[in-house]
């Protein structure tokens, strides 16, 4: 571990003198991935400087207690120092472990949300609706922004589906456990029995791709206006603004119709489309590593049940890690920050386990 703290130690200063450089903090695209990266390693290096110092401090003490001439009266006040040392030794060799964990490259980036309704009916287009609103209300908590890319109602109310950009700090490192199935208990209000029914809504989070990472020949696009439509099939605007754009090579598809200009809703389309190509290379860059590493927090595989609310219980339950939290409502408001931190822990826990098989 010292060794590649070494050499971390190097790149920190490299760094360090860059930023002080005018030319770079004048280069705005090179800047700020530099500066990222000094914000990541200024805690390894802080806790590995703090290391050095104890280590040294235990070899002197060491030094001491073996020299026949020192006075025994000092040695006994070191000799009760030492467990204390040790403890911390210990807490900072635990504490280099966990932040030098590989970290994820794109936890960084800004996402794209798509809920949709699943098994239900019009009680699973209620429940999207409900995730909605969550995943609104947190972005606030967090500062983050929400961007519309596109739309559509249940017939009931709710939401069928919903896609949205969201941007801002750590965005994907935060909810990127969220991809999966949601599962829902409660007493819909067309129920006259009180009989509980379970519907679900399936969430995908998908980093949002640059321009750079993923190439689109225009000619392998196939562009489709038409007009859009709202909850019934009734017309919304009368021209033909709503587009659809199809990636002919892997019949991808995006569309966005919530805009009245046609130009916006192509580039929504466009945004949208950009990062579900860049999710499926992705999906095959993994697929054709040879480990392909599964966390005890799951695959992020949208068939996959992670999480229940349950109202008579008032409970929300993720499957994934075996918590439970009875604050339904709460929750629902968009006050997950539990449920992330344990998320996080345990792909963390999960991680540091692999390293040391």
């Amino acid at each position: 571990m010292f060794e590649a703290l070494g050499e971390t130690r190097k790149r920190y200063e490299e760094i360090t003198e860059l930023l002080s450089d005018p030319a770079v903090i004048s280069d705005q695209p090179r800047y700020r991935p530099l500066a990222r990266e000094h914000n990541e390693l200024t805690p390894i290096i802080q806790a590995y400087d703090q290391l050095l110092k104890v280590t040294r401090e235990m070899d002197e003490h060491k030094l001491l207690l073996d020299d026949p001439e020192e006075d025994p009266e000092i040695k006994a006040l070191v000799a009760q120092e030492a467990p204390a040392l040790e403890a911390e030794r210990e807490r900072l060799t635990a504490e280099l472990q966990k932040l030098l964990v590989p970290k994820d490259p794109l936890d960084h980036a800004d996402i794209i949300l798509e809920i949709r309704a699943g098994t239900g009916g019009d009680e699973a287009a209620l429940f999207a609706g409900d995730l909605y609103r969550l995943y609104q209300r947190f972005a606030e908590s967090q500062g983050w922004k929400v961007e519309l890319l596109g739309s559509h109602h249940g017939e009931a109310g709710g939401l069928k589906e919903v896609i949205v950009g969201v941007q801002g700090q750590e965005v994907y490192r935060k909810l990127k456990f969220e991809s999966g199935v949601h599962r829902v208990q409660r007493v819909p209000q067309t129920e006259s029995q009180g009989r509980i029914h379970t519907s679900a809504a399936t969430v995908a989070v998908l980093p949002e791709a640059e321009d750079v990472e993923v190439e689109i020949n225009p000619s392998d696009l196939r562009i489709d206006v038409f007009r859009s439509s709202g909850p019934g099939g009734q017309s919304v605007n009368t021209t033909d603004s709503a587009v659809r754009i199809t990636h002919l090579p892997t019949g991808i598809t995006a569309q966005s119709q919530d805009e009245k200009s046609q130009h916006k809703n192509k580039s929504k389309a466009m945004k949208v489309l950009r990062a579900r190509l860049y999710e499926k290379l992705r999906e095959e860059q993994e697929a054709e590593a040879t480990q392909l590493r599964r966390s005890m927090v799951g695959s992020g595989d949208r068939s996959e049940r992670i999480r229940t609310y349950n109202f008579p219980q008032g409970r929300v339950t993720d499957h994934r890690i075996g918590l439970t939290l009875y604050k339904l409502e709460q929750i629902l408001e968009g006050d997950i920050d539990e449920i992330v931190e344990a998320l996080l822990a345990a792909d963390q826990a999960e991680q540091l386990k692999q390293a040391s098989t």
